[in-house]
């Protein structure tokens, strides 16, 4: 039996031709991809033209009908812990970049413990782990330490790490890993070696092979996204969304969740390339709740407040908050560099509240107690 591939299915369509279909798209397509029961991929393209920017509120108003049908009023909540900023690669948006001067930091088991009484402290029962990638300081031994101190104090326990093997995928499940976010960044292979030119996240097609390994696993969720402003952010958008269509498919009993991370500024820091408001934002994430009605959607602290208190009725279901960006950034060295800056600073119960206040409800860990 061979072996499920999503690059095979990725060499089957080139970047410029997807692009200019996408923007070839034309006011027909979109209304008919809004009559549709059921949408397919040229239905996304067509709901992420520029074609569609006039049909928004229409797209928000089916957007928020759905979310509230497959997901009720309800916005997750969790916590990004960053456990090292050590990194053995180059990347060029990136504050924890090999290349970028600042100290190093990776939490001993005594600091982890400090961090989890601090994010315990504001509600949260849902954490998501963040390294850098150094295979030698925060590997495999690092994790199977790492991941048993966590999940004593917390039931969901999500990873941002670099790419592993299946096997590897599969022994941290019984420590306590319940999903896995793997951003390609850019689906443009040519760019991204631009942006990737040292260390084992250059080789593109390991990454791109990463939710595989992770189906294959078995790993309850997988989280997708690039960053938004490397490439231009509609065709980096359709293979995104060409990528979780596969894996619905490929690995059906898996969750999956969409993140929308903007490029944000950082010491030293990269300037977009690709430029996206918060209107074509907000488009992008009714299109792909329109094509994807089960599949979650996060927004990050690194959106301002406002945009994020409007975003909680149109299809968002995940937000992260009170986010600190560097290691041991909640108790143990609040002032160290962060890998890039956020947006909105609010505390927790700021952001609970503003929930609140939109008639939705606070949810403090993942929908089903894991483990």
């Amino acid at each position: 039996m061979k072996t499920p591939s999503f690059e095979n299915i990725f060499r089957k369509h080139a970047w410029e031709e997807v692009k200019a279909n996408i923007y070839a798209k034309t006011s027909a397509n979109v209304e008919a991809a809004l009559r549709k029961p059921r949408r397919n991929m040229d239905d996304f393209m067509a709901l992420i033209s520029p074609a569609a920017a006039p049909y928004l509120e229409r797209m928000a108003a089916l957007s928020r009908q759905l979310t509230q049908q497959r997901f009720g009023k309800t916005i997750q909540l969790y916590a990004p812990v960053y456990l090292s900023n050590e990194c053995q690669n180059i990347c060029t948006y990136c504050g924890f970049s090999l290349n970028n001067p600042l100290r190093r930091k990776t939490l001993t088991g005594a600091e982890m413990l400090r961090e989890i009484d601090a994010v315990k402290a504001m509600g949260f029962g849902h954490v998501l782990l963040v390294t850098g990638e150094a295979w030698q300081t925060v590997g495999m031994d690092y994790f199977n330490r790492a991941l048993p101190i966590f999940k004593k104090h917390f039931p969901q326990i999500s990873i941002e790490v670099q790419p592993m093997e299946e096997d590897e995928y599969r022994a941290l499940q019984p420590l306590g890993l319940h999903s896995v976010l793997v951003y390609q960044e850019t689906y443009h292979e040519e760019d991204y070696k631009k942006h990737h030119p040292k260390g084992r996240k250059s080789n593109f097609a390991w990454r791109l092979e990463t939710p595989d390994r992770l189906g294959r696993a078995g790993v309850h969720k997988i989280g997708l996204g690039v960053l938004i402003g490397l490439e231009d952010w509609r065709t980096d958008s359709f293979f995104t969304a060409l990528h979780l269509d596969y894996l619905q498919r490929t690995y059906w009993q898996t969750r999956y969740s969409i993140s929308f991370p903007r490029l944000r500024p950082f010491s030293g820091g990269l300037p977009p390339k690709s430029i996206m408001n918060d209107r074509e934002l907000l488009q992008l994430i009714c299109a792909y709740r329109l094509c994807f009605p089960d599949v979650e959607l996060s927004l990050s602290t690194r959106e301002s407040p406002r945009f994020r208190n409007h975003l909680v009725p149109l299809g968002v279901t995940t937000m992260s908050a009170g986010s600190r960006t560097n290691p041991g950034g909640y108790a143990v060295e609040p002032t160290s560099l962060e890998q890039f800056e956020i947006s909105d600073e609010r505390s927790p119960a700021a952001v609970a509240d503003m929930i609140r206040a939109h008639g939705y409800s606070p949810v403090w860990k993942d929908w089903d107690d894991f483990g």
